[in-house]
């Protein structure tokens, strides 16, 4: 196992997969999208990334801010445009290591809420067109910026690793909100599986496809690339195969029993 730390692995990961190929100009530093073959066929590829030196201080570790949302609903809205009517869509790949949404005065008053909810509509549009969506977490994939970037997909791959986390918020957020510590927190993660962090627990819920073991998360050798290749081409055949677009294969997990029956009930009054 690596180190928790998962400063930089979108952009380590990004780089790796697309053999270092040019990025799409026109976007953010923060955002960088390539293009690259994923199974013998065109692919995007897109990772927010973090950069030091943003003049919006609160997207610099990474965050999913104002710019950050718009510029990913472009890069998925330009794959959907320029594949309208063609017989096979291209892949769309979100490469995952987000902490958070911005959170700063700025971005409430510009109207990160229509940003973000922009991202997430351009990725369940390429679903809902055809387009394969995976979405890889390498790293922390917490709160809006999640949705916005790869929780529409149509599929979810995981690193099986330490530095890999999913939250609704961070843990210092989260103790401030329910006003509690950052220990009771844990302590209630440790019987209740949907307050956790970790990639195990969040795999109980049903909503990944896989879970993927490698030596290097933070920087892939070529050994990983080819067992996260494998991966995301076994998800891409899986997709292809499947005739539903919609994420109904999310309601399978141990922990979402409830959630299931809710469905099967509403379902059934509906019908009636």
């Amino acid at each position: 196992m690596s180190s928790a730390n998962t400063q930089g692995r979108g952009e380590a990961w990004l780089a790796a997969l697309t053999r270092n190929a040019a990025r799409r100009p026109g976007y953010p530093a923060t955002v960088q999208v390539a293009d690259a073959e994923l199974a013998g066929q065109p692919a995007r590829f897109i990772a927010v990334v973090p950069d030091p030196t943003n003049a919006y201080p609160r997207v610099r570790d990474g965050e999913v801010g104002l710019l950050e949302g718009w510029s990913l609903a472009r890069a998925v809205h330009e794959i959907v445009q320029a594949d309208r009517g063609a017989a096979i869509k291209r892949p769309i790949v979100a490469i995952v290591d987000t902490p958070s949404q911005a959170y700063g005065r700025r971005e409430e008053a510009f109207g990160i809420h229509q940003s973000l909810a922009g991202a997430a509509d351009a990725y369940a549009t390429a679903r809902l067109q055809g387009h394969p969506v995976i979405a890889l977490l390498v790293g922390r994939a917490m709160s809006g910026a999640f949705l916005a970037h790869g929780y529409q997909a149509n599929r979810l791959i995981a690193l099986s690793d330490a530095g890999v986390q999913v939250h609704a918020m961070g843990k210092q957020a989260a103790a401030r909100i329910t006003m509690r510590s950052v220990e009771d927190l844990e302590s209630f993660a440790a019987t209740v599986p949907p307050m956790a962090y970790d990639i195990g627990n969040y795999a109980t819920l049903g909503l990944l496809c896989k879970r993927v073991s490698v030596n290097h998360a933070a920087l892939p050798d070529e050994a990983d690339l080819d067992t996260v290749h494998g991966a995301l081409q076994a998800a891409l055949t899986d997709i292809q195969a499947d005739p539903q677009r919609d994420l109904r294969s999310r309601l399978g997990g141990e922990n979402r029993q409830a959630s299931s029956r809710v469905r099967e009930v509403l379902a059934h009054q509906w019908q009636d």
